[in-house]
């Protein structure tokens, strides 16, 4: 196989990212639009579709990781970042899916805040991705990981209160409580996802220098 010929890592990385983030903003649509759990059944169908997409370019990335004779990165490297890439638009969906499954007769005033943070986490990461094939001369790598990891501490900084507030405000509705706890659980980790994703490229980094 040619040079030319050769699969992009990266820009297939470069297009998971793509998707998680499109996927927030589906996420972000949801919220903003609601008014019943049963009108979310088009949105959850668009989801599925993205997140169909996203396993597509994992799948891709599979089918040539295991045969290729030279990688960019390390085999295994590969295959982590592509879990971890893809675990975000996973993530992202079972958070819309949650809100039909769990029939949610009101959308949370701090939802859409969350969903920002997902979105935010989302962005970064892919300014991030821009940079990581070169990532060895990059000089704005870096902070770009650090960006990511920032996002996702406002992510933990908020999901601490509206936990502590379903408990304390609304502890006298227990189903909500419950609901809502999964909920946001839910949403902590997707951006939980995006940090772990860039802590996986910053250990790539930190192998390769």
């Amino acid at each position: 196989m040619g040079k030319k010929d050769r699969f992009d890592y990266f820009a297939a990385f470069e297009r998971q990212v793509k998707v998680a983030a499109a996927e927030a903003d589906i996420l972000i649509e949801a919220i903003e639009g609601f008014s019943a759990a049963a009108d979310l059944v088009s949105v959850m169908e668009r989801a599925h579709e993205m997140e169909h997409e996203g396993d597509e370019i994992a799948h891709s990335i599979y089918k040539v990781v295991g045969t290729d004779f030279i990688t960019p990165i390390e085999r295994e490297d590969i295959i982590d970042l592509v879990q971890s890439l893809d675990s975000i638009t996973d993530g992202i969906e079972s958070v819309i899916q949650r809100f039909y499954m769990y029939d949610v007769h009101f959308m949370h005033d701090e939802a859409l805040e969350f969903a920002t943070y997902i979105k935010k986490s989302c962005t970064a990461l892919g300014y991030a991705m821009e940079d990581f094939r070169n990532f060895k001369k990059s000089k704005t790598f870096k902070q770009r990981i650090i960006d990511v990891n920032t996002y996702e501490e406002h992510a933990d900084t908020l999901y601490l209160k509206v936990i502590r507030d379903l408990y304390t405000v609304d502890r006298e509705n227990p189903m909500r409580v419950l609901v809502w706890s999964q909920i946001f659980e839910r949403m902590e980790k997707c951006c939980d996802a995006c940090e772990h994703a860039a802590d996986i490229m910053n250990g790539i980094l930190i192998k390769n220098v």
